[in-house]
């Protein structure tokens, strides 16, 4: 009985060396080996590890994933133009020296973040009041994200960790001003505006004007044209009538007596009082131009 409680207690005692000497180092981790206080060794790679047991060695682990820091409080920054801008931002960190970091921030991610942001927020009022509200609004604002990230890099450094990445989450002006900058900003669409419709105006007076001029040549070439169609028909058709009325002097005269009768009786109602010996009747007493 004694034997069985002595192995026991002896394999007690051998599990419990072994945990207080083995530790597992996760693959999202890094583990610190501290002897006797100080930095003894940081593993890096995953897999079951050995230390020696506490107190002469303890361990202590440190996330290596990306961290992200946001804006905690936006203070208004000026632009170049003296003109003010709320900048939330975030920055894309993680530990890469265990050693840096521990010497500087200790094991807690929150005392570095505490320590990197007003790094990060001085270095966006340097990058932000060199250039105007239309640069880091719109066509500065990727440089603005790069010239923040290269002014803090020295200092990520020496914290023992590496910037992946800066970005601009959101552009505002400040409370007191935007109303002014609204209103400045309807007065100068609206005198853009007035101005396009003075343009159009008067592009479309030219329009129409270029057009009426058009109209009326064309109008007047076509009168000429038919003036002088009408005179050369004319012309053709007196050489006709002369030709025709020189073979035959008096079906011609009896052509033109019946002209006559047809512009004198053009409409039904018309009346004339005449004596019928009169040489105007003469066609038609005579029944034509042979005399029948």
């Amino acid at each position: 009985m004694n034997r069985i409680v002595s192995l026991v207690f002896g394999a007690l005692l051998a599990l419990m060396v072994a945990s207080s000497t083995l530790f597992v180092v996760d693959q999202r981790q890094f583990a610190v080996i501290y002897a006797l206080g100080e930095i003894k060794e940081v593993v890096t790679e995953p897999g079951l590890k050995f230390k020696m047991p506490p107190p002469f060695q303890n361990v202590v682990f440190l996330d290596k994933r990306i961290q992200t820091l946001d804006s905690a409080e936006s203070k208004p920054i000026f632009t170049a133009e003296k003109k003010s801008l709320v900048v939330d931002w975030l920055v894309k960190w993680r530990v890469n020296d265990a050693k840096a970091f521990i010497r500087n921030s200790g094991t807690s991610l929150s005392n570095l973040e505490q320590r990197l942001t007003p790094i990060v927020q001085a270095a966006l009022n340097e990058e932000v009041t060199k250039r105007t509200v239309q640069g880091v609004v719109n066509t500065d604002r990727e440089a603005v994200m790069r010239g923040v990230a290269q002014r803090i890099m020295d200092d990520a450094k020496q914290f023992g960790i590496e910037i992946v990445d800066v970005r601009i989450k959101r552009v505002d002006f400040a409370s007191g001003i935007t109303e002014a900058v609204y209103n400045r900003m309807k007065s100068e669409r609206q005198r853009v505006a007035n101005e396009l419709r003075s343009t159009g105006a008067a592009e479309a007076e030219k329009i129409r004007a270029d057009a009426d001029r058009q109209h009326q040549v064309l109008v007047a070439e076509a009168h000429r044209d038919a003036q002088q169609l009408m005179g050369e028909g004319d012309a053709r058709a007196s050489k006709l009538y002369a030709e025709s009325f020189g073979r035959d002097p008096q079906f011609a005269q009896f052509y033109r007596s019946l002209d006559a009768y047809r512009a004198s009786f053009r409409n039904k109602s018309d009346v004339m009082v005449l004596d019928p010996e009169t040489e105007f009747f003469k066609a038609m007493r005579t029944g034509g131009p042979s005399g029948k």
